[in-house]
């Protein structure tokens, strides 16, 4: 029988995530991490380029009391969150397969598979006990385990008793479980503690902020090639581009949206971005250019509040009438924190 550990409450059998933040004020506190026996050096647990095919949405919750706040001191987090959120853009990535890895080496304790792939917004939540879905756990040793929680339907690839080595596939990131969008969450724990693998500190164990907040930790339990790839990024641009309508939230999120050619005579040509890591204030700002150069478009909106992901959409206004003209049009999208580009990034796609 396997034991995955959830949020919230002590573990029992085939619960669905990490030990409770709860648990840990009756612990001591726990050694550094470079200092206890055996700690493992983590590679990447993902097979895909971080910050342009996925992307960390949540890290592990910092904040002792009932506020959150990442190890930068940011809010790509939750109340009680002890894991590492790897997402992907959309659902239609999640289907063409993303490989989820052993982050160190070690013996496969745990797996679970089966659990349909489905947002907790259709499904309405996991069932009691199953919030991690599809999921495998890994023992390194010395009292250290690892967690790949989400993992999709049918892609679990070992079973208990299974040696692993850093980077064999473990399964692939999916949507099973308690979850809105496609990631894996990665967690690691010692002796039943949950860690952060950026700081090596337990969960709720607030430290003061770096000088410098996006660099990886020095006491970090990635090693030196994932420290400098998990560079902390606030914001994200997740997608963009042109639609033959007006844009969609859901449509974009499945996937919808993700062709480079549209037809010319479409009747109603949208732009849209989705981002994470909105900050009240931010501002954002669309623009599409035509292939003779000229701007066909500009639009700015501001984000409302603190918000995990941002999606904005609009119609563009045809330069004449008939059918769009044929070319390569560009869309630029802007996200500015006060005086800060944040992002500035730019999609192609051909009218034909």
């Amino acid at each position: 029988m396997m034991r995955l550990y959830r949020r919230g409450r002590a573990p029992r059998a085939f619960p669905g995530h990490f030990l409770p933040v709860l648990l840990l004020a009756a612990l001591p506190v726990a050694a550094p991490a470079q200092e206890r026996a055996g700690a493992p050096v983590l590679e990447l647990p993902v097979r895909c380029r971080i910050g342009t095919d996925c992307f960390v949405q949540n890290y592990v919750d910092a904040d002792p009391g009932p506020g959150m706040r990442d190890f930068a001191c940011g809010r790509l987090t939750y109340d009680g969150h002890g894991g590492t959120d790897f997402r992907l853009s959309d659902l239609e990535a999640m289907r063409r397969g993303v490989a989820v890895v052993a982050a160190a080496p070690g013996t496969v304790a745990r797996v679970r598979d089966g659990m349909e792939d489905v947002s907790i917004r259709q499904s309405g939540g996991a069932p009691a006990g199953y919030d991690a879905g599809n999921a495998v756990v890994v023992d390194h040793g010395n009292g250290w385990e690892t967690q790949y929680s989400h993992l999709k339907r049918g892609s679990v690839a070992v079973r208990p008793g299974v040696r692993v080595e850093a980077g064999t596939v473990l399964g692939q990131i999916g949507l099973s479980g308690r979850t809105e969008f496609p990631h894996v969450d990665f967690g690691i724990r010692h002796d039943g503690r949950t860690l952060d693998p950026y700081t090596g500190t337990e969960t709720g164990k607030a430290d003061a902020c770096a000088a410098d907040s996006r660099a990886v930790p020095p006491n970090t339990l990635w090693n030196a090639d994932a420290s400098r790839i998990l560079a902390y990024r606030p914001s994200a641009l997740l997608g963009a581009g042109l639609a033959p309508e007006a844009p969609k939230a859901e449509v974009a999120r499945n996937g919808g949206y993700g062709g480079e050619r549209l037809p010319a005579d479409v009747p109603t040509l949208g732009v849209w971005a989705e981002l994470m890591g909105g900050r009240q204030g931010d501002r954002l700002t669309l623009e599409v250019t035509g292939p003779d150069g000229r701007r066909l478009h500009r639009s700015e909106g501001a984000v409302p509040r603190p918000l995990a992901v941002v999606f904005f959409g609009t119609d563009v206004k045809k330069p004449a009438p008939g059918p769009w003209p044929a070319g390569l049009y560009r869309v630029t999208v802007t996200l500015r924190h006060g005086d800060e580009t944040a992002v500035r990034e730019e999609r192609q796609v051909e009218l034909r």
